[in-house]
């Protein structure tokens, strides 16, 4: 298997994903949703679903970290829809994703699913491969640097994956929990690679 291609198809799926939000985006754009109050309400999820992580209940976690991923896609969508863009917004939902992964895999880690020590390391590398990003796009002079073998949306997938498994294997959610890290920590060598090669001189 050719792992080159897996983000790429993955990115397919999400650009795919995206335009059939569009009419979802549009329909909430005309109730009054703004963005912000979208990417709260996918924050708010999360930690309902790193609260059932925490009492040990994983299924009762990944419906919430399937329903807190879907709704931080709609606020895209209603952005794009009511052409409600705004400098905060983007700022604004970045900086709530990292508060929604932190509460995840904090409620993982207190739940026993997966020691502190590779709860630490995950958080690590997500929030390095978010800088790493934000710093090539600013200092690096990037127009974008979304490159890397996982980006949000596959974490959340791997999380997904391990809590759907966990009742049947033990060590299900521990280790989907690790090779997020892992895959976070090579995205940043991704991302760091592809600024030496392209950011201006």
């Amino acid at each position: 298997m050719n792992w080159r291609l897996v983000p790429r198809l993955l990115g397919k799926l999400r650009a795919r994903y995206e335009r059939a939000m569009q009419p979802i985006g549009k329909q909430l754009g005309k109730m009054g949703a703004t963005p912000n109050t979208i990417t709260t309400l996918s924050l708010i999820l999360a930690i309902l679903a790193a609260l059932a992580y925490a009492t040990k209940a994983p299924l009762l976690g990944a419906l919430g970290l399937v329903a807190s991923g879907m709704v931080d896609m709609l606020d895209g969508a209603v952005a794009r829809a009511t052409g409600k863009t705004t400098k905060f917004g983007a700022v604004y939902d970045p900086v709530l994703d990292r508060y929604a992964e932190f509460a995840v895999l904090v409620g993982i880690a207190v739940g026993g699913f997966t020691d502190w020590i590779w709860t630490v390391f995950a958080l690590f590398g997500m929030v390095m491969a978010s800088y790493t990003r934000a710093r090539a796009e600013s200092s690096g002079g990037l127009s974008s640097c979304t490159v890397g073998i996982a980006e949000r949306q596959e974490k959340i997938l791997l999380l997904l994956i391990g809590s759907l498994l966990q009742p049947f294997l033990g060590i299900a959610l521990s280790f989907c929990v690790i090779l997020v890290g892992i895959l976070s920590h090579v995205t940043v060598v991704q991302r760091l690679y592809f600024t030496l090669k392209n950011a201006p001189r």
